[in-house]
């Protein structure tokens, strides 16, 4: 893919959202620590207080519900008063999850879903998106998922909203050609947030009796990457100019694998997957045994 306009982050303000916690708060300690003044926002405020405690450089931390597009527009008002620079980026992060069939699925799950997950993703981007274009000057960054590449069973609602993320920054983006601001995907694969933990499960899907907490041992099981490595990536990439940026080798897989098998993409991935949870449940057998 070509690189397109090269966008310095660091020492430059940005505006996080979902930074209580994962990539986003791992992307609020990284660009702190360049020297960029922060502003970050979640609806978990406990943990937003966390990261803004852990940031040495300004910030400005905002208790906000990415899916009331009124409050965002009047964050983006307060981060306007506050930068002492140039909005150099917003990264539209927020995201939750949920695990079920289409057949027993809970429509207001599903709806709650898109509210965060696609909402979220708008609002932010409207939001902030008159400064950058007064600015002629910025990115936004939206973070879709490699399920925003092809399609994972039991998670219909959450694939369809990462869809939805990466049909819209690639609109905007061609809307913006010939500006000075940018649109970016971002497509991470499995990485260690809490994510599985936090998703509604009102059963197991496959019938095999599992609980919210063993589901998401199992999902955790596969992630390779913690949020700190996914964002190197991430700010490598927007500081390159990327239009696209996979994360982990996994988001690669998806990408190759739709493109070359986009029927049968998931036969191949599930027997990788199942080979990973078997080495996974030998590793915690030997653990078992070896302290006993």
């Amino acid at each position: 893919m070509m690189a397109g306009k090269r966008r310095a982050l660091a020492g430059h303000p940005v505006v996080i959202t979902g930074a209580a916690s994962g990539i986003g708060r791992a992307l609020a300690m990284q660009l702190s620590r360049d020297g960029s003044p922060v502003a970050i926002a979640d609806i978990n405020e406990a943990g937003l207080k966390e990261t803004a405690a852990g940031l040495g450089g300004p910030v400005l931390s905002r208790v906000l519900d990415v899916a009331d597009a009124e409050d965002m527009r009047r964050f983006a008002a307060e981060v306007r008063e506050w930068l002492p620079a140039p909005l150099a980026a917003v990264f539209n992060n927020a995201g939750v999850g949920v695990v079920a069939t289409v057949l027993d699925g809970d429509p207001d799950d599903d709806a709650w879903l898109m509210k965060i997950n696609f909402d979220g993703v708008a609002n932010g981007t409207r939001a902030f998106l008159p400064l950058l274009v007064e600015q002629d000057f910025g990115v936004v960054v939206n973070t879709s998922s490699s399920d925003g590449l092809v399609g994972m069973p039991y998670s219909s609602a959450y694939c369809a909203s990462k869809f939805a993320v990466r049909g819209f920054t690639e609109s905007l983006r061609q809307e913006l050609r010939g500006t000075g601001v940018s649109a970016v995907t971002v497509h991470p694969g499995i990485i260690r947030t809490q994510i599985a933990r936090s998703a509604r499960i009102r059963k197991d899907p496959e019938g095999r009796g599992r609980t919210q907490q063993q589901i998401a041992a199992e999902f955790e099981a596969l992630a390779r990457l913690t949020p700190e490595r996914a964002v190197s990536v991430i700010v490598r990439g927007v500081s390159r100019g990327k239009a696209r940026i996979l994360v982990g080798p996994d988001a690669y897989v998806c990408d190759a694998l739709a493109r070359v098998t986009p029927v049968h993409y998931y036969d191949v991935m599930a027997r990788f997957r199942d080979r990973v949870m078997a080495r996974a449940e030998r590793g915690a057998r030997s653990a078992g045994t070896s302290t006993s």
